[in-house]
């Protein structure tokens, strides 16, 4: 089965917050995107970069931005392709679905950031277009959030909610090397 890697909104404003010391989920996404990169590389299987671009000039995604650079671990090589979005989805007013039937994509496997938004919407729009989506949860992460409740919510929760909502029902959940050794 012809599989793509979807490499997802691994951007420098995620790095800042890093930086400011915010809490997140899964310190070892990075390196497990890294990985996962190596692989499909070297395996020759198609890989492409969605990036986030915020359309407020105030948006740190905003393309004259700081933020909106590619964090250097995952800095598309030449011949990938690059999606640009400036919503949610991967999917949504891109060329992606076209570039993976154009290559014969049957499933895709997406690690990123963040775990609850561009990376779950990705992952649910995969499926919802008949993809079989996996979902690399050790090559992902998240931040906490407080609600409009009051209620805080840590990284590791959010990211633990969003990984059992997906199983099974939208997406396979697997650890980078369960995927490697696919």
């Amino acid at each position: 089965m012809k599989t793509a890697l979807l490499v997802i909104d691994v951007q420098m404003a995620l790095a800042h917050e890093d930086a400011f010391g915010t809490e997140r989920s899964c310190p070892e996404a990075e390196e497990n995107i890294a990985l996962l990169l190596k692989k499909f590389r070297s395996a020759d299987e198609t890989v492409v970069h969605i990036h986030h671009h915020g359309t407020d000039p105030d948006d740190p995604f905003h393309p004259d931005a700081a933020g909106s650079a590619v964090q250097p671990v995952a800095a598309p090589e030449p011949g990938e392709p690059v999606v640009i979005k400036t919503g949610s989805s991967g999917f949504m007013g891109t060329q992606l679905q076209d570039i993976l039937h154009e290559a014969g994509i049957e499933r895709v496997v997406t690690c990123g950031a963040t775990a609850n938004h561009c990376v779950d919407s990705t992952t649910r729009s995969a499926a919802d277009l008949g993809y079989q989506p996996i979902y690399a949860a050790d090559a992902v992460w998240t931040y906490s959030l407080t609600g409009p409740d009051g209620v805080h919510h840590s990284a590791n929760q959010i990211h633990s909610v969003i990984v059992a909502t997906l199983e099974g029902e939208i997406a396979s959940v697997k650890k980078t090397q369960e995927i490697l050794k696919m």
